[in-house]
C-alpha cells in the first residue's frame, strides 16, 4: 500500500512538473528589436519580473514601439527608448505599473530595466539597456530611494549593436540631454520563439 501511495504521489508530481514546464514554455519570451542599426533581441525574465514582461509585451504587441526612438544614450552608462517617436513627440502610454526591482534581478551590463521617475512605482513604456554593471540602480530597501530600477530581460543577441548606438554623437534636443544627433529608430518590435 505504501509503495502504492509513493508511486501515485511520484506520478502526480511529475505529471504537475510537466505541466508547469509546458506552461512557461508557451509564454512568449524574446522579442526582437529592428533598429536603424540592426537587430537586438531580447530575452524577458516573466518568471522573476511577470508585471514588467507582460507589461513590456503589451506594448510590443500594440505595435508601440514601432517608430520609436533612443532618445537618451550616455556612453558607459545606459541607451534609453520607448518614449518618443521620431518627431519626438512623446507617446501617450497605459497607466504605470508595480516597480519589481525587488526580484533578484541586477542592473548588470546588457540587461534591460524599466525607466521611471523619482516616484517607484511610475514605469509605463520607456526601458533602458545597461552598458555597464550598474549595482547602484539595484534595489536596496522599500523606500523611494532605495527601490532602484526593475530589470526584466536581457540582450542574447546584437549587444554589438547596442555598443554602436553609444559611440554616436549627442547633443541636446526638446529639453533633453544625450540624444543621439541622428535618430536611432526602432523600426519594429515584435515577439519570437
Amino acid at each position: 500500500m505504501r509503495t502504492f501511495i509513493f508511486s501515485m504521489m511520484l506520478l502526480l508530481t511529475t505529471t504537475l512538473s510537466f505541466a508547469t514546464e509546458n506552461k512557461m514554455s508557451d509564454t512568449p519570451s524574446k522579442v526582437k528589436l529592428t533598429t536603424s542599426m540592426g537587430e537586438i533581441i531580447i530575452q524577458l525574465n516573466p518568471e522573476k519580473a511577470p508585471i514588467s514582461s507582460a507589461n513590456f509585451l503589451t506594448y510590443v504587441n500594440e505595435g508601440f514601439y514601432s517608430n520609436t526612438i533612443f532618445h537618451r544614450i550616455i556612453p558607459g552608462f545606459m541607451a534609453q527608448g520607448g518614449g518618443f517617436d521620431t518627431d519626438f513627440n512623446q507617446k501617450a502610454v497605459h497607466d504605470p505599473i508595480k516597480n519589481e526591482a525587488d526580484n533578484g534581478l541586477p542592473n548588470k551590463r546588457g540587461t534591460l530595466a524599466m525607466a521611471r521617475t523619482n516616484v517607484p512605482d511610475s514605469a509605463t513604456a520607456q526601458f533602458f539597456i545597461n552598458y555597464k554593471d550598474n549595482s547602484f540602480l539595484n534595489h536596496t530597501s522599500p523606500t523611494p530611494s532605495g527601490w532602484g530600477y526593475a530589470v526584466f530581460g536581457e540582450v542574447i543577441e546584437g549587444m554589438d549593436v547596442v555598443d554602436e548606438m553609444a559611440k554616436q554623437p549627442t547633443g541636446n534636443r526638446g529639453g533633453h540631454q544625450d540624444v543621439p544627433k541622428t535618430d536611432i529608430i526602432v523600426e519594429k518590435a515584435e515577439v519570437i520563439k
